[in-house]
């Protein structure tokens, strides 16, 4: 689609290319004809006895990277394991719980020894249920959720508000050994369904909080990422960190968004759902590859104001308070 070997200069000068031509939709139209010639199938989200486990009609997940439970009376969870080998990093998609699948999201935190929970939606978006309320409604042991059809319970120890996003660590408890793990939940509170973070600062600030606590590393089992359908809000936070780990890694020669988000959605169908969310992994991945720079220093950041026909970006100093928890 790109050229193969794209400095991240050359991905600011595509990103200015294309906002120069109001071209986005275009771009995003172009990604969803090459994915048409994917053959992945959906066999198993489509029997009769799955079905009703989608939380969408038109979001499953491919036959071959579908998550399996085995602990369980179904084995089927709407969820991928999306996998980025060139950057080392594997990743669950799923959607966000139904009422009653709760129990099977939090079997598949304890089976794929999850260490994390990625959040990117609210429970309630434009007066519409986006994903039902899947942990304890307080601190404490009187507030634990048992799942006695999976054998396990689910006990918040803490909470965290960092503003626009907040942490809660959660000790989840097998029934039959005993055996415990805690995982943390990163809750990014102000992402609005189909539609972009505040700025790419505020995000990366955010991708830089859950990388600190290792759940992206290779170590460590696949962190569960979601949102609502968990393919828009969730692909654009893959991409972005999948993207900087590679120019980290290989340096500022290679990395080419567009490949690299085609590749992603060989494991899981229609990841970034809109031609904002594509805009905005750009100026992420620009500004986080500049962040990668020991000499790097935090600057004002850049507001985006896009009209109809051109685009006018304007330097706002804007005095840059760090997060509570950052």
């Amino acid at each position: 689609m790109n050229d193969g070997n794209m400095t991240t200069n050359s991905v600011e000068a595509e990103y200015a290319n294309i906002a120069n031509r109001n071209a986005w939709p275009l771009v995003y139209q172009k990604i969803g004809r090459e994915c048409q010639n994917y053959t992945y199938t959906c066999i198993e989200a489509k029997k009769p006895q799955n079905k009703p486990l989608n939380r969408y009609r038109d979001v499953n997940p491919y036959d071959h990277s579908r998550i399996i439970l085995t602990r369980c009376e179904r084995d089927y969870i709407n969820a991928n394991l999306v996998k980025m080998e060139r950057a080392n990093r594997k990743y669950i998609l799923t959607q966000g719980p139904l009422a009653f699948t709760v129990s099977h999201f939090w079997l598949m935190v304890w089976e794929q020894h999850s260490r994390a929970i990625l959040m990117l939606n609210k429970i309630i978006e434009k007066n519409e249920i986006k994903c039902h309320w899947y942990w304890p409604h307080g601190i404490g042991a009187e507030h634990k959720m048992a799942l006695t059809d999976v054998q396990l319970t689910v006990e918040q120890l803490s909470e965290e508000d960092c503003s626009y996003y907040s942490t809660r660590v959660f000790r989840i408890q097998d029934m039959e050994s005993g055996e415990s793990r805690e995982v943390i939940q990163f809750h990014y509170t102000t992402w609005p369904d189909f539609g972009v973070p505040s700025s790419p600062g505020a995000f990366l600030q955010y991708l830089t909080r859950v990388r600190a606590s290792g759940a992206l590393e290779p170590d460590v089992g696949p962190a569960i990422v979601h949102c609502s359908a968990g393919i828009g809000r969730s692909g654009t936070f893959c991409l972005v960190d999948s993207c900087l780990v590679i120019i980290e890694k290989e340096g500022e020669q290679s990395v080419n968004i567009q490949e690299i988000l085609l590749e992603m959605r060989k494991d899981r169908m229609g990841l970034i759902q809109t031609p904002d969310q594509l805009r905005f992994s750009y100026q992420a991945v620009i500004e986080g590859a500049k962040r990668l720079d020991p000499n790097w220093v935090r600057r004002p950041y850049y507001i985006y104001l896009c009209f109809q026909n051109f685009q006018i970006i304007c330097y706002l100093l804007v005095l840059c308070q760090s997060p509570c928890c950052e």
